[in-house]
């Protein structure tokens, strides 16, 4: 059963954690093998299922020693219809694996959750197409036909909300939005950004959002930014920006790297932890409605950990 999904936590401003680069510290650190970057084909036997779960628990160790909220994101970023026919998954299957993902989250939080770190579950969707590059392009209705799947399988478990992470066009952001509606399940969208701060198609962050909340009346209850660095997007922020504060979260890459270039690496750029975490440091200080914080790739539990080193005392001075 959902545990929060009618009073989520994190609304309140307290300062939630996430975990970091979950496929890039699989493959490069545990050395798995994640075809397609698929984590969720780990959860088909056990020792997938062991190392997804001591993944985990690298965070919620975090989040209890600095007594800070955390949200747990299913494995379910690529567990849609393209991505899961690469594997040999029906939609029968799919559904499954969505619904595993969620299990696992369920039973780490009955373990871990203390009252000083409430945790949150997410249920993951990812783009139909590359996280990177905007190259299968579908409209509104489109993307919200498409996603459906995964919306109504998690309506039916104990997720509490969904989280659209590596959003790269405004029409399936609102098409994601749009499937989460339908369910009635809260969303946050996470948008990513080239160097220059915006969406791979050109638009602004500002943009997208404004045409987000315009076409979905404002249902997701707050974005995010995620796979750039912060020296890619820090330059976006200004008085004047508005609709950027509906950015409540930011899942930043360890690299300075494009994301052109990182396809072509063939090492993993895991950048500086402890600058990572005064970066973030500097964009709380400026932008102060921020309190959902965690990496993406080539971040692992060392860079969150600089996370809340920097950020947490923050909250605890307010408080």
């Amino acid at each position: 059963m959902a545990r929060y999904r009618g009073a989520l936590p994190q609304l309140s401003g307290q300062f939630f954690l996430t975990d970091g680069g979950i496929e890039t510290t699989l493959i490069f650190h545990d050395g798995l093998d994640l075809p397609y970057f698929a984590s969720f084909h780990l959860l088909k036997d056990a020792e997938g299922e062991t190392a997804l779960n001591k993944y985990f628990r690298s965070y919620t160790d975090i989040a209890r020693r600095h007594k800070v909220g955390l949200i747990l994101e299913s494995v379910t970023w690529r567990a849609n219809p393209d991505w899961g026919a690469l594997l040999g998954y029906s939609r029968e299957d799919l559904a499954e694996v969505n619904r595993k993902a969620i299990r696992q989250l369920e039973a780490i939080r009955d373990q871990e959750e203390q009252d000083s770190t409430p945790i949150v579950i997410s249920g993951c969707i990812g783009p139909r197409g590359d996280g990177y590059n905007p190259n299968v392009i579908m409209s509104a209705e489109e993307a919200a036909a498409y996603h459906q799947m995964q919306a109504e399988v998690f309506v039916d478990t104990a997720a509490d909300m969904i989280s659209a992470l590596t959003m790269n066009y405004i029409d399936e952001a609102i098409g994601v939005a749009q499937a989460a509606q339908r369910v009635g399940m809260p969303v946050v969208l996470s948008f990513t950004v080239e160097t220059d701060g915006k969406l791979p198609t050109g638009e602004t962050l500002e943009s997208a959002i404004d045409q987000v909340d315009q076409a979905t009346g404002g249902y997701p209850i707050y974005y995010m930014i995620n796979c750039a660095h912060p020296t890619h997007f820090d330059h976006v922020f200004t008085d004047e920006a508005h609709p950027l504060k509906r950015i409540k979260g930011l899942r930043a890459n360890a690299s300075r790297q494009s994301h052109a270039e990182l396809n072509e690496s063939p090492t993993l750029d895991d950048g500086d932890p402890v600058e990572l975490g005064s970066q973030y440091l500097d964009l709380k200080q400026k932008l102060n409605w921020l309190n959902v914080m965690g990496g993406c790739c080539g971040t692992d539990h060392r860079h969150v950990e600089q996370i809340a080193h920097f950020v947490a005392p923050l909250f605890r001075k307010v408080n």
